[in-house]
């Protein structure tokens, strides 16, 4: 079964490829790996969730922004690639989380991520990782997420 077809499967539907909201590129290609750029919990243009975990959030309700926010990075992947079949491997995951002082369950935050890329992907989508907590994110977001994918050449 394709990526495309598995997503179709767990009822999910990428969005409209985020908008970078400053000066930069959503995504650079170098070889066989694509950078993307951080991205936010948005959907039809609007942040899903502002504040911090912690204070404004709770665990589990971060744990869903930050599907939120991969379907995003997913959604760059595919207007990178035209479509996530071209996935070869989900090298590394960076996720940041906007969090209270005290705070520490940065890495189930993150999981939100992992687990749905494991979903999608299967074995491709196991990745190296990072979860840090932020005193601030931009627009006031409570996590952004950044990728990089091995990917397949495009006669592939």
């Amino acid at each position: 079964m394709s990526y495309e077809q598995r997503l179709t499967q767990l009822g999910l539907n990428l969005p409209s490829a985020p908008k970078p909201v400053a000066t930069y590129v959503p995504f650079v290609r170098v070889g066989d790996l694509l950078f993307l750029s951080g991205v936010v919990p948005i959907r039809d243009g609007k942040i899903t969730h502002q504040g911090k975990l912690g204070g404004d959030f709770t665990k589990e309700i971060g744990y869903e922004a930050t599907k939120i926010t991969l379907l995003n990075a997913l959604a760059n992947v595919r207007l990178a690639l035209g479509s996530l079949d071209r996935v070869k491997q989900v090298v590394k995951l960076t996720g940041y989380v906007a969090s209270e002082k005290g705070f520490v369950e940065q890495p189930f935050v993150i999981n939100g991520a992992s687990d749905l890329l494991v979903e999608i992907f299967g074995d491709v989508g196991r990745h190296a990782r990072v979860a840090v907590g932020v005193a601030e994110l931009p627009l006031g977001v409570p996590v952004e997420l950044e990728l990089i994918v091995e990917v397949y050449p495009a006669s592939v």
